[in-house]
């Protein structure tokens, strides 16, 4: 393995892992169990080798050709913590703490980062980030975490998002979270303007002066409903005061004679994600908008893979100085 190496978990549409290679980090495997998200990774970054599996399989099948890798990173499930749900934590199914622990445990890497939803950080799962730091340290690792909104980092919507780090003895005084942009992100009218007008639509302008504010958290759905559409009835009616109509997800941008609220497309709500323009999503609308909502938006993951990377990259010797002070 050559420069900054990590293993992507649970990599979805590639948003983390976006964001981790551009802040620097070499991908050398990235697990995802959905075929359509790892079609997508293959689609855009053909040389990345991706493991098309459960990640317990991963665990036991491929875990140690891993070893000692420098980052291991990943998006679990958020159903298990989310406050939409029944928050059933540990009792929940889809809770993948425990096996990706497993897999820090086989594979000993110099850094964790970890992202879920704002909900893991509730009175009602006090225990269980107790339990989580103990197992870290009984593996050597000292464990933060800290909630950050993406509208701190330039991506114009809020989507609050909890970051887990875990960093090796030696290595925790060199880390560092990152503080944002410390500017406003650009609104959604700002954000959206030309790919709403890229079909001639007379009333472009007028909905970009009203489109004044950021976004509301984009919602990527649940595999056991329907079609895609822009979250629970709260956020519609956040989305209509931005003159956007949440109710499904468009093919195309409004036509000229267009009138009344336009729906967004899969590339505009991906734009709204912090993804660029040419990150292609495989699969129909369905599939691709849930890579999109789901998504870890890159900025705020290369801000804080920045963050790691600088760490990881101090010298031995200076670690050494400072343990001994």
């Amino acid at each position: 393995m050559t420069g900054i190496s990590s293993l992507e978990i649970c990599a979805g549409g590639g948003g983390q892992a976006l964001g981790l290679e551009q802040a620097g980090f070499e991908h050398e495997g990235l697990v995802e169990i959905e075929r359509h998200y790892c079609n997508t990774l293959r689609l855009n970054r053909p040389r990345w080798k991706v493991f098309e599996k459960d990640l317990r399989d991963f665990v036991h099948e491929d875990a140690e050709s891993f070893k000692g890798i420098d980052l291991l990173a990943g998006g679990l499930p958020c159903p298990p913590f989310s406050i939409a749900g029944k928050q059933l934590g540990d009792r929940d199914e889809r809770n993948l703490f425990p096996v990706t622990l497993d897999l820090v445990d086989v594979t000993r890497p110099r850094a964790v980062m970890i992202e879920n939803v704002r909900g893991m950080l509730g009175a009602v799962f006090e225990d269980f980030r107790e339990r989580l730091s103990v197992r870290f340290q009984k593996m050597g690792y000292h464990a933060e975490w800290r909630l950050f909104n993406a509208s701190d980092f330039g991506v114009p919507q809020l989507r609050p998002r909890v970051v887990i780090v875990a960093l090796r003895s030696d290595s925790v005084e060199h880390f560092s979270w990152p503080t944002g942009t410390g500017r406003n992100p650009p609104t959604v009218g700002d954000t959206l303007y030309d790919l709403l007008a890229e079909r001639g639509w007379r009333g472009a302008n007028k909905w970009r002066a009203r489109a004044d504010d950021i976004a509301p958290t984009v919602v990527g759905g649940s595999l056991k409903h329907g079609g895609p559409d822009l979250g629970p009835t709260r956020a519609r009616k956040a989305w209509a005061t931005l003159g956007v109509d949440g109710l499904g997800i468009a093919d195309e941008a409004p036509a000229r004679d267009f009138v009344g609220m336009p729906r967004l497309t899969v590339r505009m709500v991906a734009r709204i994600q912090g993804f660029p323009d040419e990150w292609k999503f495989s699969g129909r609308k369905t599939a691709s908008y849930r890579q999109v909502g789901n998504a870890f938006p890159p900025p705020v993951a290369r801000a804080v893979g920045e963050k790691i990377r600088h760490c990881l990259s101090v010298p031995k010797s200076l670690m050494a100085v400072s343990v001994a002070s």
